[in-house]
């Protein structure tokens, strides 16, 4: 078992560097250079055309460059399906760093070149290496892992996003490259994760289930899961991937279309389109948008913020990895609906904290927040009400606990749990579309808050939080009463728990019935 944990464990290293590791860089790391690249633009804008742009212009332009790595990402995921099952798991990886790499040359280059189009291109294909990692990485790690740790495997997945999150915030601070004579480089720091798996990923193999279902490949599959696993006796293993194939019965690889339409898995579709594809509408973004303000009004100066967010990092780390512990302990039922419930908790007594933060405007009385934002506190419109004492100043502490709070739930629940689910649910004939849609939907989610989202907060303030209140508490009662357990269990018989779900009517039963018998006889051959 150590021998395996060490083989399985340095893969998922691997193919954390260049997979997920890059969506989080990408996504923590464009917040430091902001207003060197605008300065950038407007400089470039001057040369060019011998005027000086508008605010208007420059904020319409860094608004490209910001959202297009979301339809970068949109691009990336749509092919997921197609280079899954034409080059296989681990050649994808290997091609996903190519945009990557093209992507850190463009930006490392503009400000040389005098080109902001640069900028938005290399982002754009930034957006193509995350889509195409983010997805093909959980994919590969979960079916290159043995039943007992195919949890805490897939789980690295959101390890490796804390971990480039976390990297992306300490890379732009002024001690390291967050200064106006270094954005380039610190753009361009995506070259490396890519060049590191481009060297390491050959030397390990393809996915087993890979090689065994879609490549037919029995000979490759042992000798991976040897050089994987270790020596010892696996076939218990094999066995399932064998009964797995059989079940399947030679289907090709499906559509997204099929998998939207077919009865079969319409369960597994429902569970994935609402509890994972949905993901974006938990808020983690929201808070993180408030978590500055936040922080500022419990004394810290915006220089030492930055520091705060550094923490903030490490939290999320630290709770995606003791999700790994777990997951394969508690369950992963368990964990996500007990963690949707405290993190609908945490947003209803932030919403409220917020509601009674007292304002630290430079007006010489406290008043209160009732909307918007401003540049003093979290609003637009500050109404003074009375002088007060300090009986209210507590408050900004407990909305900083509650942050912290919230995002602690976040990391041993939905961030983890929900890393190895479209693995587990979906058998291989589905697997690559149900990641492909995953993607896809999480892209256009995050695309169409970020548009949507200044608003949401111009119109409901720190009340917008009770959006997300209502979709966690949803989820929260949909896991318990719906989703099924799937630790400890073989793809297969998680495939026998939905079917008891797609077909509880009594015209299924017939069906219903034929299909286990099936699967109990393909299971025992």
């Amino acid at each position: 078992m150590q021998k395996m944990s060490c083989k399985l464990f340095l893969l998922a290293f691997v193919l954390g560097i260049g997979g997920t590791f890059q969506y989080g860089l990408q996504i923590s790391i464009i917040n430091s250079p902001a207003e060197y690249i605008k300065s950038f633009i407007r400089e470039t804008w001057l040369k060019r055309y011998g005027s000086s742009p508008s605010e208007e212009i420059i904020t319409l332009l860094w608004s490209f460059v910001v959202s297009i790595y979301t339809i970068g990402g949109l691009l990336g995921s749509m092919s997921v399906r197609y280079m899954s099952v034409k080059f296989g798991r681990k050649k994808s990886m290997l091609l996903a760093n190519i945009p990557a790499l093209l992507s850190a040359t463009l930006m490392a280059l503009s400000r040389l070149s005098g080109s902001f189009e640069m900028i938005i291109i290399g982002r754009l294909f930034a957006g193509v290496c995350a889509g195409l990692g983010l997805n093909i990485h959980i994919m590969y790690a979960g079916e290159c892992a043995p039943q007992k740790l195919r949890g805490v495997i897939a789980i690295t997945a959101s390890t490796a996003i804390a971990v480039g999150k976390f990297a992306g915030f300490a890379l732009g601070l002024r001690e390291v490259l967050g200064v106006e004579a270094l954005w380039p480089i610190l753009m361009a720091a995506n070259a490396i994760p890519a060049l590191i798996q481009l060297l390491t990923l050959p030397f390990f193999p393809d996915s087993p289930r890979y090689l065994l279902i879609d490549k037919k490949d029995k000979e490759g599959c042992i000798k991976a899961v040897k050089q994987l696993w270790g020596d010892g006796d696996h076939m218990a293993e094999v066995d399932d991937m064998i009964a797995e194939q059989e079940a399947i019965r030679g289907e090709k690889s499906k559509s997204v279309c099929d998998l939207i339409r077919d009865k079969s898995v319409r369960w597994q579709f429902i569970t994935l389109f609402l509890v994972s594809s949905c993901m974006q509408l938990i808020g983690v973004n929201v808070v993180y948008f408030y978590a500055y303000n936040v922080f500022l009004k419990v004394g810290l100066s915006p220089a030492q913020t930055r520091y705060v967010s550094l923490g903030v990092g490490i939290t999320e780390i630290l709770t995606t990895a003791l999700c790994g512990f777990l997951v394969d302990r508690a369950g992963r039922k368990a964990l996500l609906w007990k963690t949707h419930t405290a993190m609908a908790l945490a947003l209803g007594l932030l919403t409220v904290t917020l509601a009674l933060q007292p304002c630290t405007c430079r007006l010489k009385s406290i008043a209160f927040c009732r909307y918007d934002h401003c540049q003093h506190c979290l609003l637009e419109k500050c109404v003074e009400v009375e002088d007060t004492d300090d009986s209210f100043s507590w408050i900004p502490y407990c909305s900083a606990a509650l942050i912290f709070i919230f995002i602690m739930s976040f990391g041993l629940g939905p961030a983890g749990v929900l890393c190895p689910l479209p693995t587990e649910i979906f058998i291989q004939s589905y697997r690559p579309a149900a990641y492909a849609f995953n993607g896809a939907t999480n892209w256009i989610q995050l695309f169409f808050l970020g548009l949507l989202f200044p608003f949401i907060v111009e119109g409901l303030g720190s009340f917008c939080f009770i959006i997300f209140l209502a979709y966690c508490l949803s989820m929260a009662i949909f896991v318990y009463l719906v989703v099924p357990e799937t630790k400890g269990k073989s793809m297969l018989q998680i495939m026998e728990e939905f079917n008891r779900l797609n077909y509880r009517r009594k015209k299924g039963q017939a069906a219903l019935h034929q299909n286990n018998c099936s699967l109990t006889t393909v299971t025992r051959l």
